[in-house]
């Protein structure tokens, strides 16, 4: 599956590299590509995807631009285990994580969600979150439920 990324989206792009003073060059548009198409990425995973489209790629290049992207804001990072940092672009709606301890499962949620938390910071400890970094962990409430069905058939969902 060839990663590719709109012809508006790309020359977004080059408009906040070039006043950055970066290029987009084909490594960071594939780097770029990988992490809308991906949603939450980690780097090796990243370097997989585009390693479909170019060879020449290796790991630390993918971390040097995933840096450099981060930087201009066209994506974020975030830490949904206790494993490597994970990405997603910045093109999509903000959003904050849950992440089930038991299923894995990772839920993106709405920052208004958790705005009366952010309020609340605000006003009593003089303190602006950064919501879109925010990772929830805890379990998912049918997590049970659906162990105890699956309970003598070893299933996981």
């Amino acid at each position: 599956m060839a990663i590719s990324v709109s012809e508006h989206e790309a020359d977004d792009w080059r408009e906040a590299l070039r006043a950055r003073g970066y290029r987009l060059t084909p490594q960071r548009e594939l780097v770029l590509a990988a992490v809308q198409r991906l949603e939450h990425a980690t780097p090796e995973d990243v370097l997989a995807a585009v390693r479909e489209q170019s060879s020449a790629i290796n790991l630390s290049t993918v971390y040097r631009n995933l840096e450099v992207l981060e930087e201009l804001g066209l994506v974020r990072h975030a830490h949904l285990s206790d494993r490597v940092a994970t990405y997603h672009s910045t093109a999509g709606h903000p959003h904050f994580h849950l992440v089930c301890r038991k299923c894995q499962r990772v839920v993106s949620v709405d920052p208004e969600v958790a705005a009366p938390l952010a309020e609340r910071l605000r006003t009593d400890y003089a303190f602006e979150a950064d919501v879109g970094h925010l990772t929830v962990f805890g379990e998912c409430t049918t997590c049970d439920e659906e162990h105890e069905e699956h309970s003598d058939d070893d299933h996981h969902h």
